[in-house]
């Protein structure tokens, strides 16, 4: 099945540097794409690691001898490798955002195109949902959530609106969702607002941003040194994070020196941020706005 269409695919890999006995982790599974040009790279003697939340990732797992797949978030990564007695690694990837294929799934509720339940989950086995947050969080909270995670500067209109309507009746359906703001968003944005209330709420719901840092701080723990971390970000909030840890060790800009002046950092980085090539963007359009980051262990 056409799971994911990889973006940077070959740029991505190619930043792993990679050794064909050396040990490395794809962290966003998917489609398998990454990982299927990571194998082609390692000899018999080499491993990969890949972590999916997504339970309809399990189609596509690969059946090579010297591959592991761990059905779990990437914030679990330094337990799941340590389980698996692997204590350094040579190199991780990780492919931000929500994939093809759970965009073009109609019941998974995260594209603006379908109507379908208001649900958002990456991993299914989780309770909280879409629906949970439309229909129960506050009108303060549901601003902060379009401010911070939409970039929205009409955030109370779009919370003070979701109230009105939900005390008529529960709001269950994206379609329900996006008619509710038919009349307050100018034709000419409609698209690009409510991908960007999309946005928002799907990363409350999996609270991605969250789940990013906790992943940085452990890949710098377990990548040896000279080992690379390759990442690839769709929207400013993750890119941000990356940008900041690659270059500051930490997402507060605060950077740690010695007497001297020199910086406490986990990496360096490695080249500038690599975009995709207007082909690539025009056989795949979903590559837009994705940015490449690829830093080596100190």
């Amino acid at each position: 099945m056409i799971f994911h269409k990889p973006v940077l695919l070959k740029q991505s890999v190619n930043g792993l540097s990679i050794k064909s006995d050396g040990v490395y982790v794809d962290v966003t599974y998917g489609g398998g794409s990454h990982s299927r040009e990571i194998l082609k790279k390692l000899s018999l003697k080499g491993k990969l690691i890949a972590f999916d939340q997504d339970y309809d990732t399990k189609l596509n797992i690969n059946s090579s001898n010297n591959f592991l797949f761990i059905s779990s978030n990437f914030k679990y990564l330094k337990k799941f490798l340590k389980v698996n007695e692997i204590y350094k690694v040579d190199g991780v990837l990780a492919d931000f955002g929500v994939s093809s294929h759970q965009l073009n799934s109609k019941d998974r509720g995260f594209s603006t195109r379908f109507d379908g339940p208001l649900d958002m989950r990456m991993d299914q086995n989780q309770n909280f949902s879409a629906k949970d947050i439309i229909n129960e969080y506050s009108e303060d909270k549901l601003i902060k959530l379009f401010k911070n995670y939409g970039e929205l500067k009409n955030a109370k209109q779009l919370a003070s609106i979701i109230g009105v309507r939900r005390s008529v009746a529960p709001i269950n359906s994206t379609e329900q969702l996006k008619s509710i703001f038919s009349n307050i968003i100018p034709k000419k944005y409609t698209n690009k607002v409510l991908a960007k209330i999309f946005q928002a709420i799907r990363i409350e719901v999996n609270k991605e941003l969250d789940a990013i840092k906790v992943f940085l701080n452990q890949a710098s723990e377990v990548i040896a040194p000279g080992g690379r971390l390759v990442c690839i970000s769709y929207h400013s909030l993750e890119d941000r994070l990356v940008k900041r840890y690659i270059r500051d060790g930490n997402f507060d800009g605060n950077v740690d020196t010695d007497l001297y002046g020199n910086k406490h950092v986990p990496f360096k980085k490695i080249g500038p941020v690599q975009i995709p090539s207007s082909a690539e963007i025009k056989t795949n359009n979903r590559s837009r706005s994705a940015k490449l980051r690829i830093a080596e262990k100190l």
